[in-house]
């Protein structure tokens, strides 16, 4: 397990860096918090710090949302799963396949299709602390 402490905006890419960091070459990363708590927002400076050019926001309504490092030419796919009812809806959109593609998948309110998360799932949790900062911790 570990820990990395955001303590203003100023300081979220660099701890997007020190994310990236302890990636270790594993692709699917599921983001647990409540409303509010950051989840988009990191995922957005994870993005940047890689390379990602395009707007990025949460695909809330689309449900994944797909980016290209200009970097790498590496795809990341973005998920957020808020407004999905039941699993099935997950599987119809082809959820494992892009799981299992080898891109870098960020996923949102994963608890939603806990079932369709591969077994090396990184569980990345991010908490609002009482004076505002966000402590990430990471679980893999």
């Amino acid at each position: 397990m570990q820990t990395i402490t955001i303590n203003h905006l100023d300081s979220l890419h660099e701890a997007a860096r020190t994310f990236i960091e302890t990636m270790d070459n594993r692709t699917v990363f599921a983001f647990h918090g409540t409303m509010g708590a950051g989840k988009t927002t990191f995922i957005k400076a994870i993005c940047e710090v890689l390379g990602v050019e395009d707007v990025i926001n949460s695909p809330t309504f689309a449900i994944v949302n797909e980016y290209r490092s200009e970097e790498t030419n590496e795809l990341i796919y973005h998920f957020d799963f808020y407004r999905i009812n039941n699993v099935n809806e997950a599987e119809a959109i082809g959820t494992e396949d892009y799981f299992y593609s080898g891109a870098l998948c960020f996923i949102e309110w994963p608890e939603k299709i806990e079932e369709l998360l591969p077994f090396d799932v990184v569980h990345v949790t991010i908490a609002e602390n009482e004076d505002g900062t966000r402590t990430i911790t990471i679980n893999d």
